[in-house]
């Protein structure tokens, strides 16, 4: 019995050292998450399509854009100013899940006041300093002839 004893201790000894991070691999930083939620307004968007000069839109202007990410879900609103009331009226809005890892960031559009835009995949590369947040990537949907790049400049907003 005693020999059946010994033999158990030291067998969770050694399988309690192999767990332990004493290992310089093991105990490298873990990556922190960008902190990407929150409520974000759109400044500024660039969409450059191939042969084509860049587009560039302020959201500040006569428009309001926001993006709303939480743990696993983005939304966006975008609407005119006027009320509706001008020659052209804007309002869309969508939303869907997310995937972040480091600074890829894929949105996984679910729902789109624009349907055709919807089950469709697309990959970002996002950089947050301070309170600017910029997501770069490609938007491409075969089916209706899009392929762009597009890069999108936010602010935080803060609780008031």
């Amino acid at each position: 019995m005693k020999i059946n004893l010994t033999f158990f201790v030291t067998a969770a000894a050694i399988l309690v050292s192999c767990n332990s991070n004493s290992g310089t691999a093991s105990n490298a930083p873990k990556e922190q998450a960008l902190p990407i939620e929150g409520t974000w307004q759109l400044l500024q968007g660039t969409l450059t399509e191939k042969g084509k000069a860049p587009v560039v839109t302020e959201y500040t202007k006569d428009q309001k854009f926001i993006k709303i990410i939480n743990g696993d879900h983005f939304s966006f609103m975008d609407h005119d100013l006027t009320k509706g009331k001008q020659a052209k009226p804007i309002f869309s809005s969508g939303g869907g899940k997310y995937t972040l890892n480091g600074d890829k960031y894929t949105e996984y559009l679910e729902y789109c006041s624009e349907r055709e835009w919807e089950n469709n995949k697309f990959d970002f590369t996002v950089t947050i300093k301070n309170d600017t947040l910029i997501q770069q990537g490609i938007e491409k949907i075969d089916s209706l002839g899009v392929n762009r790049v597009n890069v999108e400049k936010y602010v935080r907003l803060k609780a008031e």
